[in-house]
């Protein structure tokens, strides 16, 4: 969960989530190594004496390019592993479908029969003693831990985004099309988000709540809601 005094990101709960702030952190050290140089290059060209004599330097030329190249290189292999790890999605033990309305979600548990339900933002009137306002839910959505969860995202009326931070999911919900994405959950907790994509008046009242327990406490609240 985020605070207002927070400047990373929050606590990774799942594998992607890990890679991605990783990868960020690389890519950070890369940006400051970089600017280090041109800051030392462009102190010593202000405070050294100028010279007017020409020199041959083909080595410093070929410096000049390879570095870039082998920093781009360094930068591009694993931003593309990390694309290819969030795309595969093999042999999901739950497949979820996301349907985004104006505003709220609908939940579908494909692999049940008849477990369905609509998840609309708490009020703030009606919110309990210590739960967050604009993010708590009616209806949370409760996933195995540590088991591979298939979201399939899509809309009913106009474009919506289903992301929830913390497990590195943001996937785009599009009237007339199917996406999908894929999340393991590798602790229990409840992991806030909300939609990502302007979708009129009240786009910033259709939070996203994903409960993660173990499997035992998800196969009792599935036979629980399938019996309502």
């Amino acid at each position: 969960m985020a605070n207002h005094m927070q400047f990373g990101f929050q606590d990774a709960s799942s594998p992607i989530m890990e890679e991605l702030v990783e990868f960020h952190d690389h890519a950070l050290m890369t940006a400051l190594a970089i600017c280090s140089l041109v800051l030392y290059l462009l102190t010593m060209m202000l405070t050294e004496k100028l010279s007017s004599s020409t020199v041959d330097a083909q080595e410093i030329e070929l410096v000049w390019t390879i570095l870039p190249a082998i920093v781009l290189i360094m930068l591009a292999l694993p931003s593309l592993q990390i694309l290819y790890m969030m795309d595969e999605i093999n042999e999901p033990d739950l497949t979820l479908k996301a349907i985004g309305h104006q505003w709220y979600w609908s939940y579908e548990y494909t692999d049940f029969k008849d477990l369905t339900f609509d998840s609309y933002m708490t009020p703030t009137a009606d919110l309990p003693l210590g739960h967050f306002r604009l993010l708590e839910v009616d209806h949370r959505v409760v996933v195995p831990m540590e088991s591979l969860v298939r979201v399939i995202v899509t809309a009913d009326d106009v474009l919506h985004s289903w992301a929830v931070p913390s497990l590195g999911v943001k996937t785009d919900a599009i009237p007339g099309r199917l996406n999908q994405t894929s999340f393991t959950a590798t602790r229990p907790g409840v992991f806030y988000g909300q939609c990502s994509e302007i979708c009129g008046a009240n786009h910033s009242f259709m939070p996203i709540v994903v409960e993660s327990a173990p499997l035992a406490n998800f196969e009792n609240w599935s036979s629980l809601l399938s019996s309502q």
